[in-house]
């Protein structure tokens, strides 16, 4: 599931849809929850729908952040979008493992009602206290969990924790990627508000991705380039691991369990990481090695 860059739609701006599905974002994530206001929820609701069940697949993965678990909206979102044209649906404020077991069955009821439904699973966004604390707990919660998201916003602002503290955004992403690497699963940056710092937006991307991240939110077109080159292997490690690979080979050969590669020991973890970075080059091109 390659997800560099995961813009954000509001359900509310159906103009902007087609534009959306034009853009070179891997993933699209269209917004019923923060993004629309509760008097637009129905109407959101039924032309998100609308827009794709006759879009149908568009060629990217294809996200809905519904309305958190709980809420009057939730399951009518749910019963709207679901399809054959749904990837993944973005589970917002997840405090809970109940809530990704509802949100489980209740897509699995829905898959036994609609035509061509395939599976559909979740990605839990980490945007409170709680939630980052039982983060370990959420990512094991359901086989069809397929990803963390951090929600800054919502996790920092109501404790008085400035945005800007780079010690406190690095510990909640080791926080968040350990708990998605023990479920073996990816985990996804937040979102960064200020469209008009794209240096600041490329400083978090490859901050993410040194803590291990597969990719960032982008509420801007304007962010996709950026976290597309971030998120991809750079040139140099592409050719340290294809090193390590052929050292690993001829190591394998002559019975030798441990052997030094660049002058560092290399042994099974180190194969995993360069294994990773191989695949990943092989499936887009990086755009640069900046």
């Amino acid at each position: 599931m390659l997800m560099r860059s995961k813009l954000f739609v509001p359900g509310s701006r159906p103009e902007l849809f087609a534009k959306a599905v034009a853009s070179p974002a891997d993933a699209l994530s269209f917004d019923l929850e923060d993004a629309v206001v509760k008097e637009r929820k129905a109407e959101a609701r039924t032309g998100l729908a609308t827009f794709l069940r006759d879009a149908g697949p568009v060629g990217k993965l294809s996200i809905v952040r519904v309305n958190a678990v709980g809420t009057p909206f939730f399951e009518a979102d749910m019963a709207a979008v679901a399809g054959p044209w749904l990837d993944l649906v973005n589970l917002p404020m997840v405090e809970e493992p109940a809530a990704i077991v509802e949100a489980a069955a209740l897509l699995d009821r829905l898959a036994g009602s609609i035509e061509g439904i395939g599976r559909i699973r979740l990605l839990v966004t980490i945007e409170t206290p709680k939630g980052l604390r039982q983060a370990a707990l959420l990512a094991a919660a359901h086989p069809c969990v397929a990803g963390l998201q951090i929600g800054y916003a919502d996790l920092l602002e109501p404790c008085g924790i400035d945005r800007s503290d780079q010690a406190a955004l690095a510990h909640i992403r080791v926080v968040v990627r350990l708990a998605a690497a023990e479920a073996g699963i990816a985990a996804y940056d937040g979102a960064y508000a200020v469209v008009t710092d794209p240096d600041g937006y490329r400083m978090e991307c490859e901050a993410a991705r040194w803590h291990g991240f597969a990719g960032k939110s982008c509420i801007h077109p304007s962010q996709i380039a950026i976290a597309n080159a971030a998120f991809m292997p750079k040139p140099s490690e592409i050719d340290q691991a294809r090193r390590v690979l052929a050292a690993a080979a001829e190591a394998q050969a002559k019975g030798v369990g441990a052997y030094l590669v660049d002058g560092r020991m290399i042994d099974d973890p180190f194969l995993i990481r360069a294994r990773a970075i191989v695949s990943l080059a092989g499936r887009h091109a990086p755009s640069s090695d900046a």
